[in-house]
């Protein structure tokens, strides 16, 4: 064989995933996973039985149609008009997709060119940076600092160039836990109306926000629904996330090319699931307030015993993560002490770090999820309590 390398260079020093990483050692430790973001609790009775009862009534057996069932589509749509008053149409502007991550990968696809500029916060979830790069695009990076995390709107503003094509958000953020604000969301949105960019927002967990923080969407801003595709998915609000059913959301115009892009990866999937997502997206308010409150539970048990621990505790205000900082233990290398932690305390965390671009700014920070049972974050946080003993 020639020596050109075997891996697509635009993929170059991307390897193997940090969540496959950790989550392998947690097996092969016998470690406590709260590396990887996935309950270890099943959703609502009532979801999974709509996924039976579909699967025995045959449908979704067979390929379901490209754009997503029907009654997928018209419930996603119900949703966002009933929490945020946003209208779709379910016919030309909703797309389901297999996961969040695929909507993500077909967005991006879809909407750049080689030599675009994305500019994107960091940290950043690892497949952003993986989709930026298959589509021959280059991420421009906007770091959010400790301890607030909060965007400097006047680097964003600074880092525009004739070649910024897309602005890339996620709130509430993974891993920092950082919603953005009204304010902030106005300031974004008035950039990209004066330099004519598109924003493709993440809102996995739009569900998921603590402490007065209220998650709204940049589509709502003015100027913002003809250029924004938001992106959410099932896997994090009902706690089904082995089913990847997700969904792209924009003008018409917008997500026929989305479309075009997301037929020639999956094409389609997850047809029995879509018709339980439809159910579950029609909840009562109860469901969501309760999971809400018994997260919001969960973070301040694990925040608790981390500090206890001695970690310095990053206050997360949605998600089910939190950024703590192992500067307090004397320890420079959040890479490192993630692989050691399994052999040290029977844990397994993500380091911050392989969000970054920038080398120092997550160095010494390492992500906890806490959407486990309660008493597999009090073990955690017991075991913990050995690297200052």
């Amino acid at each position: 064989m020639s020596g050109r390398p075997l891996l697509n260079r635009r993929l170059d020093g991307l390897g193997t995933t940090i969540f496959a990483e950790m989550s392998a050692l947690a097996t092969a430790t016998g470690a406590i996973n709260l590396g990887q973001g996935f309950p270890d609790t099943d959703g609502p009775e009532s979801v999974r039985e709509a996924a039976v009862r579909a699967l025995r009534d045959g449908r979704g057996n067979q390929y379901p149609p490209g754009p997503g069932i029907p009654e997928l589509r018209r419930a996603i749509a119900d949703h966002q008009d009933r929490f945020y008053g946003l209208s779709l149409d379910p016919d030309t502007d909703v797309l389901v997709t297999a996961g969040a991550t695929e909507a993500i990968a077909a967005t991006m696809l879809a909407l750049l060119e080689p030599g675009d500029e994305v500019i994107a916060f960091e940290p950043f979830y690892d497949s952003y940076a993986a989709c930026i790069a298959m589509a021959g695009a280059r991420r421009v990076p906007l770091t959010l600092r400790a301890p607030s995390f909060r965007p400097d709107l006047d680097e964003l503003r600074s880092k525009i160039t004739p070649r910024t094509r897309l602005l890339l958000l996620n709130t509430p953020h993974n891993p920092t836990g950082t919603v953005l604000t009204t304010e902030e969301l106005s300031a974004i949105a008035a950039l990209a109306v004066e330099h004519d960019l598109l924003v493709v927002t993440d809102e996995v967990y739009e569900h998921l926000t603590f402490d007065g923080a209220t998650h709204v969407p940049i589509a709502t801003f003015p100027g913002m629904r003809e250029r924004t595709v938001s992106l959410s998915s099932a896997g994090k609000t009902f706690s089904f996330t082995g089913w990847k059913v997700g969904w792209a959301m924009a003008d018409g115009p917008l997500i026929a090319a989305v479309r075009t892009a997301k037929q020639y990866l999956t094409y389609v999937s997850a047809g029995p699931f879509q018709y339980a997502v439809a159910e579950a997206l029609r909840l009562p308010d109860s469901y969501f307030d309760g999971f809400r409150d018994d997260l919001r539970r969960k973070r301040d048990l694990l925040g608790d015993g981390l500090r206890a621990a001695g970690f310095e505790v990053y206050r997360p205000q949605g998600t089910y993560f939190v950024t703590t900082d192992i500067t307090p233990f004397g320890e420079k290398d959040a890479y490192a002490f993630c692989r050691a932690l399994p052999e040290r305390c029977g844990v397994v965390a993500i380091p911050n770090s392989v969000f970054y671009d920038d080398p120092d700014a997550g160095r010494t920070q390492v992500r906890f999820a806490f959407c486990k049972k309660d008493d597999v974050l009090t073990e955690a946080t017991d075991r913990l309590r050995r690297l200052t003993s």
